[in-house]
């Protein structure tokens, strides 16, 4: 592919999956508000908006078999929790931006263990298996992420037991 065609797709790869969340978090709140059929909207087009995300990806190359897959994750995470996550943090610090703070630190604190649990995921991927998993629980307010049983409270939030989503 062509320099710039694949500097467009990776540039509407991103603003499509921006969409997708953004539109996901509108419909929440729409709910939130008793909006149902606003919500409903929010949700159908965050849905045409992963499509388009999913069709470019796949025109990229991006891609490929689970060992793939958990390389680029792990790499991501990695990213994220060494280089992005301290960087970002820094700035909010020096700023004194106390929310960001807080948003930072809670995505920081969880994407090291995402980053684990791919890591683990990976090495029965080698082998041609299935990751053994239990249920995942993830923490609502902050992202946290656990195997098993959810915690009575969230160990970086502080969030009770029913705050967290099983998966």
């Amino acid at each position: 592919m062509r320099a710039m065609t694949e500097k467009n797709l990776r540039d509407a790869f991103a603003g499509e999956s921006q969409a997708h969340m953004r539109y996901d978090i509108f419909a929440k709140k729409a709910e939130d508000e008793g909006k149902s059929n606003l919500a409903r909207l929010f949700r159908a087009i965050s849905f045409a908006e992963l499509v388009h995300a999913t069709n470019h990806f796949v025109v990229l190359g991006d891609l490929g078999e689970s060992v793939k897959n958990l390389d680029m994750a792990i790499a991501g995470e990695t990213y994220e929790v060494e280089e992005m996550y301290p960087a970002f943090q820094a700035v909010a610090q020096l700023q004194n931006e106390k929310g960001a703070q807080r948003s930072i630190r809670y995505a920081l604190e969880a994407e090291k263990i995402h980053a684990s649990m791919f890591q683990i995921a990976k090495q029965a991927a080698e082998e041609g298996k299935d990751a053994k998993l239990d249920a995942v629980h993830i923490c609502e307010v902050c992202g946290y992420t656990v195997e098993g049983d959810a915690p009575e409270a969230c160990p970086i939030c502080g969030a009770p037991r029913e705050r967290f989503r099983k998966f």
